[in-house]
């Protein structure tokens, strides 16, 4: 005989009711106070307080896996995409779903670990794009179309050092353009951005923006503001 699929015809109310306690139990998740901020954090201008402190977060949560992980002197630098923050944070209590909201994505965190002669194709990258993709312990600085400056931990890159640079698969990969990635060797965190943000947030109290300079784009033509 046919398998016989059970008749329950489940009227609207009823999955209504029915769901209810998930439905409860994920909104209370959802409204849950994590932090505070004083500052709006916004995705606006080359160093976006946003953009920054989502970019030292990632920087952080890759070094912490990568001393754990058979790399004993940590990350070097972090790079991320700003079209990848796809919401902001206004000033005042910040909720578990403002971080679903500002991160909706499944992305994971990648270590590329680069000769310092090839971190020359990240520069230039920016020198191209005078992009607002937020950086990590990275000071770049361009003017007249070249790099002025380009500095990873404050120093200058040896060129036949190793380095190691903290970013998401989608990056990693070659998006938004980052083709210089592709010269790397990829190592898998299993971390996923979404998580490691909650967590950072979690045990930040709260949250003191970064107003440092990390991507100095002097005589500019066009404003940046994604």
């Amino acid at each position: 005989p046919k398998h016989q699929v059970p008749n329950f015809p489940l009227m609207n109310e009823d999955f209504a009711k029915f769901i209810e306690p998930y439905t409860e139990k994920l909104n209370k998740e959802m409204n849950q106070k994590i932090s505070y901020t004083l500052d709006d954090l916004t995705k606006e201008g080359d160093n976006s307080n946003l953009g920054n402190l989502l970019a030292d977060y990632t920087f952080e949560g890759a070094d912490e896996w990568a001393k754990k992980n058979g790399i004993p002197a940590g990350v070097d630098g972090a790079v991320i995409n700003v079209g990848g923050i796809r919401s902001t944070i206004g000033a005042g209590d910040i909720l578990t779903k403002h971080v679903y909201e500002v991160m909706p994505f499944e992305n994971e965190v990648v270590i590329v670990k680069m000769k310092g002669s090839d971190l020359q194709g990240l520069f230039d990258y920016y020198l191209k794009t005078q992009k607002n993709n937020p950086v990590a312990h990275l000071y770049i600085e361009t003017d007249n179309n070249r790099v002025i400056k380009g500095l990873i931990k404050g120093k200058e890159v040896v060129p036949n050092q190793d380095y190691y640079i903290a970013t998401s698969d989608y990056l990693a990969l070659g998006g938004d353009n980052m083709a210089f990635f592709g010269k790397g060797e990829l190592i898998s965190t299993g971390l996923r951005l979404r998580d490691l943000f909650l967590e950072k947030f979690i045990s930040n109290p709260e949250i003191v923006a970064p107003k440092d300079i990390r991507l100095n784009f002097k005589n500019k033509k066009n404003k940046t503001n994604e």
